[in-house]
């Protein structure tokens, strides 16, 4: 065994561990477990830029109490070294995973040790509660342990600031510093401020509800079209505490929970991932609205920070909208509803992720409405809201990785408004004689018809992490001249912050923070990201294609011919 590792193994036997953390560790070396106990101790989980995540169990790169009691003291004294001897006060949060209770509550216990004021939810909440609790109670920071829409196996820890997102630079950087300077667990503070804990519940989830009626664009439809026919599912996790009670709130009385899925559990039995981006994490509710022959399907993951959405098609079968369509057909509805109502403002702005469909840039510009890319994840889209404030008006954003967040009353994807308004889009379809889908495809003949996938490569351990790595370094050292026989035009590397246009050479700074993300820009308008994930062992790739689509009846040809594209760039790539 590794020398380092073997010392770290050590040092957790004769530190101030508990037995049983102790006994695991024996148990471990006992089976000759030598593959386990490596990658359980061959790093410090790292405290990235948005938080913990990781598996459970023993070890310094697994989310346990000491690996988050070290998290929570590194946060903390930057917290006291920002603010001086001003009162300190942030919000903490857990969703329904094995031990994320115990989690929430060891850093609870560890920030009000440290003198600060604890806001800690009485149960499980979602995600976006968190953030919208923040700005309300005018915090100074929150953190909700969850492993968003990881497998059982995992959990995790989301940090964020005093704007209600999660941490950017500088914080980002700074928090990361001081967790790191967290050589020892003595070093920790995990009791002894106990009264600094105040328990938190109904009045938030009262005030979380209230914000997200007052999203509704349409409320007289659905005083019309209040029997929608409404299956849910919260996926056994955070979203049945707040979602039926929000559909109430704006209206909607025919409400189907998928009753097998409908209590929260750790160990998440109907599903292997729990992810309404999984087909087979919504297939159980797909049978449900088949059933019924309802209006819409929707699902959230175990936070309620991410929403998936089923509806009909044109030929009249049950389909699961990825989430770039589920992003055009929001942020089309959210302009096109403005408007109607004479709400509309000229400073109107939204805001996509770089890897989501360009479809939605095409929307804003014909609607004469700003649209801004920014990097992958929610926090970049917090920012750049805080960045605009008083200067423009956010009005809804979008990623494709199934997350909205509709307007500015928090600062984070929201499954739970999101569930509503898409049960208001649909609402309002209906009222209007069309589906969702109908409407999907009417977009589609206005905009351009695009069409994006994703392929995902788990590379798991170590060992995984360097072939990620070795994939991104060969793409930048022999970038593609041509894939499925098009001409590669610009290659944009975040990481080096440099566009470049392969026919004139010209070259331009991206202004944008670094990031380890690579596009490549063909001739034929294909486009192509790469990027390793910040929270899962695994490298992305994101397709996307466009054509003309001229009517409806040529709909289905185009699909396939959008589909065979992708399929045979993936193929010239040889990632499959």
């Amino acid at each position: 065994m590794n020398a380092a590792v073997k010392q770290k193994i050590d040092t957790w036997l004769i530190g101030n561990y508990d037995e049983e953390t102790k006994n695991e560790i024996r148990k471990l070396q006992d089976s000759n477990n030598e593959t386990e106990l490596t990658d359980a101790f061959y790093k410090n989980l790292e405290f990235g830029t948005g938080g913990l995540r990781g598996l459970m169990g023993v070890g310094t790169n697994r989310v346990n109490k000491y690996t988050v009691g070290m998290a929570t003291q590194g946060f903390a004294n930057y917290l006291k070294k920002t603010y001086g001897d001003a009162e300190i006060k942030i919000a903490i949060a857990h969703d329904s995973r094995n031990n994320s209770r115990f989690f929430a509550e060891t850093t609870a216990n560890v920030f009000a040790a440290n003198g600060i004021k604890v806001f800690l939810f009485e149960a499980l909440r979602p995600t976006p509660e968190l953030s919208f609790t923040i700005r309300y109670l005018k915090l100074n920071g929150g953190v909700i342990n969850t492993a968003s829409h990881n497998p059982k196996e995992y959990n995790g820890y989301k940090a964020y600031w005093n704007d209600g997102g999660q941490l950017v630079p500088p914080h980002d950087k700074n928090v990361i510093t001081e967790v790191e300077a967290i050589k020892s667990i003595d070093d920790v503070k995990f009791a002894g401020g106990e009264s600094n804990i105040t328990i938190i519940g109904k009045d938030m989830d009262d005030a979380y509800i209230k914000m997200v009626k007052s999203l509704s664009v349409y409320p007289e439809v659905i005083k019309k079209q209040h029997d929608l026919k409404i299956v849910y599912t919260p996926i056994h996790g955070t979203g049945i505490t707040l979602v039926p009670k929000v559909l109430s709130e704006f209206g909607f009385d025919n409400v189907t929970i998928v009753e097998e899925q409908a209590t929260p559990d750790g160990n998440f039995p109907t599903v292997v991932y729990p992810n309404p981006e999984e087909s087979e994490a919504m297939s159980i509710g797909l049978t449900k609205a088949n059933q019924l022959n309802a209006d819409i399907l929707l699902g959230t993951d175990p936070d309620a920070d991410r929403v998936g959405i089923g509806i009909k098609n044109h030929n009249d079968k049950w389909v699961l909208m990825n989430g770039n369509q589920t992003a055009v057909l929001a942020i089309s509805y959210m302009l096109e509803a403005r408007k109607a109502k004479g709400i509309a403002q000229p400073n109107d702005m939204v805001i996509k992720t770089i890897v989501t469909t360009d479809m939605i840039d095409a929307i804003a510009e014909k609607n004469n409405v700003a649209c801004y890319n920014v990097l992958t994840g929610f926090k970049w889209i917090a920012e750049l809201i805080k960045e605009k404030e008083g200067k423009e008006n956010y009005i809804i954003g979008g990623e494709e990785s199934f997350g909205l967040m509709v307007g500015d009353k928090l600062r984070d994807k929201d499954a739970v408004s999101a569930v509503a308004f898409l049960c208001e889009m649909a609402a309002y379809e209906k009222n209007e004689g069309r589906t969702l889908y109908d409407k999907l495809i009417d977009l589609y003949i206005e905009y351009g018809f695009f069409y994006e996938e994703l392929i995902s490569l788990t590379k798991k351990g170590m060992r995984g992490q360097e072939e990620i790595a070795e994939m991104m370094q060969a793409y930048r050292d022999n970038p593609p001249t041509h894939v499925n026989s098009s001409p590669v035009l610009e290659i944009l590397d975040y990481q080096t912050q440099q566009g470049k246009n392969l026919k004139s050479g010209e070259t331009w700074k991206i202004e944008l923070p670094k990031s380890n993300v690579l596009q490549f820009k063909l001739e034929d308008g294909t486009k192509i990201s790469a990027r390793p994930s910040g929270t899962e062992p695994k490298i992305k790739f994101y397709f996307s294609v466009h054509t003309t689509l001229k009517s409806k009846k040529e709909f289905d040809e185009t699909l396939q011919a959008l589909k065979q594209k992708i399929k045979d760039v993936i193929t010239d790539m040889k990632l499959k």
